[in-house]
């Protein structure tokens, strides 16, 4: 098992440490996992939405007026966001990590955002009408991947080269929070259309995020849409919601103080979740209230993947005097504990974020993301040019 473990060192990317050192199962039928996960029920929404035309479906929503737009009638819709110079980066070097530092003046130009992270329901549509087939579906080509990573390896079994996804199964207890293979699984048939399993399915689960998309699955989506992925300024200038300074979409009201402000992993990671949010697992988009330009689930529920590579010192880069218009990245992908896998940035946090691991539902939060992979934790949503 531990040719499995070297196959996917360079997918375990989303997780905060380096890589374990001890063996991962592999779990082929994993048929009745939404049972470990208590199975959420369905939503007031889940059966109400009506089909937007994409160019009709901008919608200006006032959070202060009465006319705010039902939440069936604002599925698929974008919201405008409208530009301007912010301070990108985190304000709060006690909870910041280092790649969200230092604080930057960036000027984003005025786009569209979709007002929820794209849906098994929307994807279902432009796979029927393409006949797509994401990463996860697809078998690796050990050939063309050892040329690409440099791995001087034997050909491992097919098996370990069968199409398949990382999925998260909560373990029972474990010996610490760095060896993440205690949580995280290589699934084989594992993919958006089956996310435990080839024995899971997405039934009633059109409004719930779609997962197991890599980087190239998302960009041909938004590609179908007439849309594209946003940068990573745009997402945080987004996710904001027009507030400055505070660490997180809403403010910076403790995520545990109050009634639930997103899909996050309450109680003790990664053994027992209380579902004091009213959810375990993943949470069906629009679950919880909207941040002042009208986005939902900037925070929680699932990683969002942004256009951006992702550079671990990125914005040492940045000229403190100066204010950057519409930046794009770095060229190219930059980090350290894994040099050879490509990487973009993914912002938001998870259902698995929580304040003892992670907390990167906070709005500058940033994390390198494998554009080769999967994962059940993350997802995208799009943007369009005005």
């Amino acid at each position: 098992m531990k040719i499995k473990v070297s196959i996917i060192i360079f997918c375990l990317h989303n997780i905060f440490f380096i890589s374990c050192q001890n063996e991962t199962k592999e779990i082929v039928d994993k048929g009745n996992f939404d049972d470990i996960l208590n199975k959420e029920s369905k939503t007031c929404c889940e059966s109400s939405i009506t089909d937007i035309n994409l160019l009709d479906s901008i919608a200006y929503i006032n959070l202060d007026s009465n006319s705010v737009l039902s939440l069936s009638e604002q599925f698929n819709t974008m919201v405008l966001i409208k530009g301007g110079v912010y301070y990108m980066g985190s304000s709060n070097k006690e909870m910041a990590l280092k790649r969200e530092l230092p604080q930057h003046k960036v000027k984003v130009t005025s786009f569209l955002m979709d007002v929820h992270e794209v849906t098994n329901e929307q994807f279902s549509e432009f796979v029927q009408e393409t006949g797509y087939q994401t990463v996860a579906e697809k078998s690796i080509d050990w050939e063309v991947y050892k040329k690409k990573f440099k791995v001087n390896a034997p050909k491992p079994k097919n098996e370990f080269l069968s199409p398949g996804s990382l999925v998260f199964i909560p373990p029972k207890k474990i010996s610490n929070l760095v060896d993440f293979s205690q949580w995280w699984f290589w699934v084989n048939g594992a993919n958006w259309k089956h996310p435990y399993g080839p024995n899971s399915d997405i039934k009633g689960k059109e409004k719930y995020p779609v997962i197991h998309v890599a980087y190239k699955d998302a960009v041909a989506y938004a590609k179908w849409s007439g849309k594209r992925l946003p940068t990573e300024a745009e997402w945080e200038l987004a996710a904001r919601g027009g507030l400055k300074n505070k660490n997180y979409p809403w403010g910076d009201v403790s995520v545990n103080v109050g009634q639930p402000k997103c899909n996050y992993w309450t109680g003790n990671f990664p053994t027992n979740n209380t579902k004091k949010d009213g959810f375990v697992g993943l949470a069906p988009v629009m679950q919880f209230p909207p941040n002042g330009y009208g986005l939902y689930d900037v925070a929680g529920n699932v990683w969002e993947i942004c256009s951006d590579w992702y550079g671990e010192d990125y914005y040492d880069s940045f000229d403190l005097n100066s204010v950057f218009e519409n930046p794009k990245g770095p060229k190219t992908w930059k980090y350290s504990l894994e040099p050879l896998d490509p990487k973009r940035v993914m912002r938001g946090g998870s259902f698995l974020c929580n304040d003892s691991y992670c907390s990167s539902y906070r709005v500058s939060a940033r994390m390198p993301n494998s554009q080769e992979t999967g994962m059940s934790h993350v997802g995208f949503r799009c943007v369009k040019d005005l």
